[in-house]
């Protein structure tokens, strides 16, 4: 009876998880792995997640953005003097955001400009006509910053004119901070997502110490050099598009999804379909 109320609980919750919709019979499944005494800390684990919905997530970039746009528009900047920046390779998750905001907010219709990081010859033409404006970028979750700010600094060899820059993204992390600041760019988001509120990370203290080791060795069990995520920030945000690869290990399953099934598994961690 345990185990089913939960699962309805998660199923209901997560059901709009793209990479791998969550069902009952699936989230049960992901309880059952757990040796009988882990079970209820595993559930206890997947009740501390931070699901941002699509609605949601279209919720705050929204949000997010007028509050920006209001702010620039006082200081002189309307919105054709914006341009808006798309980070990362095609298919990954700031285009995505960006075309989920654009069309949520009728950027287009409002005159604001729209360019990849990674074309420099087009940043810098924009740039050039628009002369003094803002760059702003829009990505869906930032972890350590390290990504973001390395097509950041690439991008900016191409930069001209006076531009101030900002992020936007429903989650970042208070790792980030430090590196986007240093570059003089300030962000808007939803959440701040802080160590404390990560059961499994080393300055948390949401799990006692005994249910955090004991949680910790079942992580690496899953994956021994990732058990925490990358750079063991054990990030506890769910995004309905995919899961950071900072989550620990037990919510995203093995690669391939064994011998561990997942109840979050990044694109990348399932199986690979055969085309007959």
């Amino acid at each position: 009876m345990w185990r089913m109320i939960n699962s309805v609980r998660a199923a209901l919750r997560f059901h709009d998880y793209k990479p791998k919709p969550l069902s009952f019979g699936s989230a049960s499944r992901w309880i059952k792995q757990f040796e009988r005494k882990d079970r209820k800390l595993a559930v206890r684990l997947l009740n501390k997640v931070i699901y941002i919905s699509e609605a949601r997530t279209r919720d705050i970039l929204v949000q997010q953005n007028a509050a920006l746009m209001k702010r620039l528009a006082a200081a002189g900047l309307p919105s054709k003097k914006l341009i808006y920046v798309q980070v990362h390779d095609a298919g990954s998750s700031s285009p995505v955001m960006l075309n989920l905001l654009r069309d949520a907010a009728g950027l287009e219709r409002l005159g604001c400009k729209f360019v990849d990081a990674r074309d420099s010859l087009r940043l810098n033409k924009t740039m050039n006509e628009v002369g003094v404006g803002a760059l702003i970028y829009v990505d869906d979750f930032i972890g350590t910053g390290n990504q973001f700010c390395k097509e950041r600094d690439f991008a900016a060899k191409s930069f001209v004119g006076t531009f101030s820059e900002f992020l936007l993204a429903p989650s970042i992390c208070e790792e980030a901070f430090y590196q986007i600041s240093e570059r003089g760019i300030e962000a808007f988001t939803g959440h701040v997502h802080s160590k404390a509120e990560r059961p499994l990370h080393a300055n948390s203290g949401v799990f006692e110490k005994e249910e955090k080791e004991r949680l910790e060795l079942v992580c690496k069990g899953v994956n021994s050099k990732f058990g925490l995520g990358y750079q063991k920030l054990a990030t506890m945000v769910v995004l309905y598009r995919n899961a950071p690869n900072t989550v620990p290990a037990v919510l995203r399953g093995s690669l391939n999804q064994t011998p561990f099934i997942g109840i979050f598994p990044r694109w990348k961690d399932l199986p690979v379909r055969k085309i007959e």
